[in-house]
């Protein structure tokens, strides 16, 4: 009897129930993971509880860890995780020697004050530090420092390319600037470790003065040298060439986006704001409205045209709609249990976990299930 040949299954698209392995075709769309992370820096916005604030960090640090690729700017997120602490650090420092509105009755240490004139009344440098206003100064540094690690989070996941070929034609020419911008500083430093790993191969130091001075000069010949290719690559695909419009159109156009903008602006300060979420949704659709339309009157201007351009497909749609729904959550459990988001600080009390706000938070676990998978390393990569 001849055995029958084992069933294998796609590793590009294993089963529908499991994420596909990411290929240039079914690549998420980079807006997806900004959309997603804005949600969840949205959220972050609306508490101040130190317990759904690391939740809200944890689930953007899962979904970067098991969704990011191998680019230089997917190696960002480590910076920012570390200037969300140094802002925490900051902010109780700040705290602790420019005093806090905070009253508090557990002294912890009385600083030497200097004295201020009469107009500067209100204001102090020094003086008793208490332990309810650096409480206080933890709880508002870590609101921050979440909020910056969403952020972090969205840089890792969405490639800056990508997402340069999704922008309105109107735009094209600020994101371009914006792109290379963003992507200079994680290419000088991966050059960096490029040289320091062949200083050590070499048998040369890869620290110090001497060996930062040696490092420097390659890595701005490599910048300048990327520099000119993007500058020839630029000019060759012609880069700021524009098509003639009516005087009425640039007039409109300039009308609804300025218009657009400042709706947008108005709309997300009330959202973001603690009683501001019931006219805040309304002001930012229209904003949305009015900037989308001028927006796209503003790209008759442009003479590009898209090769391949990425589509929105319904993975991207659970991606953006998971950020926004642990949003929705957040802004109604304000509304609901204001004092599970914000715990006291007088008196002291320690900080509960509220339930239904935590389970929305974990919403954004989502991209980790549905998101393509990034491309399988070779053993020969890993070891580099």
């Amino acid at each position: 009897m001849e055995d029958k040949p084992a069933h294998r299954t796609d590793p590009a698209n294993p089963s529908p129930l499991r994420a596909p392995r990411a290929t240039r075709s079914n690549a998420l769309h980079a807006g997806a993971w900004w959309l997603w992370a804005l949600g969840l820096a949205v959220a972050a916005s609306r508490t101040t509880n130190p317990l759904l604030l690391g939740l809200l960090v944890g689930v953007a640090g899962y979904v970067v860890a098991v969704r990011r690729t191998d680019a230089p700017w997917a190696r960002s997120y480590g910076a920012f995780v570390k200037l969300g602490l140094v802002v925490i650090v900051v902010r109780l420092v700040f705290s602790a020697f420019l005093g806090s509105p905070i009253p508090g009755s557990h002294l912890i240490v009385t600083l030497p004050e200097l004295p201020l004139p009469d107009w500067a009344k209100g204001v102090r440098i020094g003086g008793r530090v208490t332990a309810e206003q650096l409480v206080f100064g933890l709880y508002d540094g870590a609101k921050l420092a979440a909020l910056l690690i969403c952020v972090g989070a969205a840089n890792a996941l969405a490639n800056p390319a990508r997402l340069l070929k999704s922008l309105p034609g109107a735009l094209y020419e600020a994101g371009v600037a914006v792109v290379v911008a963003m992507t200079f500083a994680p290419n000088m430093v991966a050059d960096v470790l490029r040289l320091r790993t062949a200083r050590r191969l070499r048998g040369r130091p890869a620290g110090g003065v001497t060996a930062v001075l040696q490092i420097g000069l390659p890595v701005l010949e490599g910048a300048l040298e990327r520099s000119v290719a993007v500058a020839a690559s630029m000019d060759a695909r012609g880069y700021g060439r524009t098509a003639a419009v009516p005087p009425a159109v640039r007039r409109t156009t300039t009308a609804l986006t300025l218009g657009g903008l400042l709706g947008v602006c108005a709309g997300s300060y009330g959202l973001l704001a603690a009683e501001g979420a019931a006219y805040g949704l309304p002001i930012l659709g229209i904003g949305l409205a009015a900037a989308l339309a001028g927006l796209r009157l503003g790209g008759r201007r442009s003479v590009r045209t898209r090769y391949r351009p990425d589509l929105w497909g319904v993975r991207a749609w659970l991606v953006a709609g998971s950020g926004a729904a642990v949003a929705v959550v957040m802004i109604l459990a304000g509304a609901y249990d204001p004092a599970g988001l914000h715990p006291g600080v007088v008196p002291l009390e320690a900080p509960g976990l509220p339930l239904w706000p935590a389970a929305g938070v974990l919403l954004g676990l989502l991209p980790a299930l549905v998101a393509p998978q990034p491309p399988a390393r070779t053993p020969e990569e890993k070891t580099r």
